[in-house]
Formats: structure tokens, C-alpha cells, sequence
């Protein structure tokens, strides 16, 4: 059911090469155009420079690529017809020879399906505030939690609850893993006290012993969290964060925006209030996300 645009990815799988999944959601709705391209762009070099071949992974004129050339990045980046895909609208829009931009979600069922391990994003969604009026809830623990893979992320979107979040994956048994931190990363923010992460790893050899346990040794079929902070000369405080993202919310509450309209509002609004450092924040935390799983697809095969 997929196709390879690139052959290196082609001949990593065939070889057994260390290979790090990246998500296409960031350059067809994440990011304007052309710093979206960028972002890509930059998170492949990271990956290579690390160890590791990337898989960039989309859906284009209705195949599943794993591997997009940079002929077929731009081709998602800049096309007026493209869609954003979870893991529930992978088949509709396949079938009907659409294209789309892959969520977290989406580009974990490509995962599980072609068995790639180690995936790099930003942050991934999670419960959602007021989740006790409206069950707003993103797909993506869920898929976390049927793929075997390592998600390597700043922690949860900041707009979500992220106590509520944190409690979810519990339910769910993902592990929720730490690097080098002790606080549950906030996506542009390094996290607070007041929100801890259960378990701290100071190393990727570490992160990769996890992973065997819990896959080998243990036999368990669910993924990983990762949570790989901001890079501190590029995070925003903790406290103007919390404090742009609820006057935010503020808004979207007054202007009664729900649904699958209130994440891209929000996130407009942080990148308004805080003058374009979001952007870079986002940007940053994108590519040390990627330099780490490359080194941890490496670890994972060292193994």
C-alpha cells in the first residue's frame, strides 16, 4: 500500500539501517510556506548528520509515500488542494487519490504498518481544555499506544490540558520518558514543576535499553514518549507562555470557536502575541528532536 520516493529509504529498510519517520502535518498545516520546506529541509539534514536515514512520510495523488523526494515535498508545501490526515483519514483520502499532510497520528499508523521504530515531531496533541464540556481529545495517544515506536517530541501542544493529557497517557500505559529533564516539556516552553514527567533518562543509551525492555523483554506493543525539551536559548518563559495561552483561550471562548477550528486559532494567536519567537521556538525544538532520534534509531540497532 505505500511507495518509496527516495531510494536511500528503500534500501535502508531492505539493509536494516537505522531510519527516523518524520511527519508531513508540519509542512502542509503547521508552518507558512516556504519556512515550512525549510523545517523539513533542516530536520533531514539533522537526521543524517546524526546517523540515521529520514523518512519523510505523506500521501500524494492518493499513494502513501514513505521517503518524499524533495520534488514531491514541494509539491505538498505548495499545492492549494492538499488535506491534513489522522490515522482515521488515511484510507478515504488514499482511495479517492487525494493528498494530504500526515498528523502525529496518521504518520504512526504508517509506522506500525511498515515498522519503522523512532519517530521525530514537535508536540503531540492531547486532551484538550473545558475536555469536561466538550470531549476534545487528539488521536494521537491512542495511536501511541497501538504503535511499537519511540515518539520523540517537546512534550504535549501548550493550548492543551496538560495535566489532563499526562493523566491519559497513564491510562493508556505509555511510557513517558524524560530527557535529561524532570518536567513534562510544554511545547515552546521546558515545563514546570508543577508538571513531572515519571521517569528521567540522562542519555540515549539509556532511552534505547527502555525501548528493548519494553518491546523484547517485556513484550509490549505500545509506543514510547519521549520528551526532549525546547533548546533553552530558544524556549519561551514557562509563566508568558501560560499567560499567552490563556488569554488565548480567552478568545476562542468568546468568539465561540470549538471543534477542529480551535487548535489552528490558538496557535495563530500564540505566534501573534509572542512576535514570532513561537516560530522559532518550534523550529529549534524540531530539529534537536530530530538529531535525538537519529541517535537513538543508531542506539536501537547497536543493540
Amino acid at each position: 500500500m505505500h511507495t518509496f520516493g527516495r531510494d536511500e529509504v528503500r534500501q535502508a529498510m531492505r539493509a536494516a539501517q537505522p531510519i527516523v519517520a518524520l511527519e508531513t502535518a508540519v509542512l502542509t498545516h503547521g508552518l507558512p510556506h516556504p519556512t515550512s520546506l525549510e523545517a523539513v529541509h533542516a530536520m533531514q539534514r539533522a537526521v543524517r548528520e546524526s546517523g540515521a536515514v529520514p523518512a519523510v512520510i505523506g500521501i500524494l495523488d492518493g499513494q502513501l509515500v514513505v521517503g518524499l523526494s524533495d520534488t514531491q515535498l514541494e509539491q505538498l508545501a505548495t499545492r492549494d488542494d492538499v488535506a491534513k490526515a489522522s490515522a482515521r483519514d488515511l484510507a478515504p483520502i488514499m482511495s479517492r487519490g487525494g493528498s494530504a499532510g500526515l498528523t502525529v497520528a496518521g504518520t504512526l499508523a504508517v509506522c506500525r504498518n511498515v515498522g519503522l521504530r523512532v519517530f521525530a515531531t514537535g508536540g503531540i496533541g492531547g486532551v484538550h481544555r473545558d475536555w469536561q464540556a466538550n470531549a476534545d481529545i487528539s488521536a494521537d495517544p491512542r495511536e501511541i499506544a497501538n504503535t511499537p515506536c519511540c515518539v520523540v517530541c517537546s512534550g504535549a501542544k501548550a493550548i492543551l490540558d496538560i495535566p489532563a493529557t499526562l493523566e491519559h497517557l497513564e491510562t493508556l500505559g505509555i511510557p513517558v520518558l524524560g530527557y535529561q529533564t524532570d518536567r513534562f516539556p510544554q511545547f515552546y516552553a521546558r515545563g514546570s514543576d508543577e508538571h513531572r514527567v515519571p521517569h528521567r533518562v540522562d542519555d540515549v543509551k539509556q532511552v534505547a535499553r527502555v525501548c528493548d525492555t519494553h518491546w523484547r523483554g517485556l513484550r509490549r506493543t505500545s509506543g514510547i514518549l519521549l520528551a526532549n525539551p525546547a533548546p533553552a536559548a530558544a524556549a519561551i518563559d514557562q509563566d508568558e507562555m501560560n499567560n499567552v495561552v490563556n488569554h488565548a483561550v480567552q478568545q476562542a471562548a468568546a468568539q465561540r470557536i470549538r471543534g477542529q477550528a480551535l487548535t489552528p486559532f490558538l496557535l495563530s494567536a500564540v505566534a501573534q502575541s509572542t512576535a514570532g519567537r513561537a516560530m522559532q521556538a518550534n523550529l529549534a525544538l524540531l530539529e534537536s528532536n530530530a538529531a535525538l532520534a537519529a541517535e537513538l534509531a543508531v542506539a536501537l540497532l547497536a543493540r
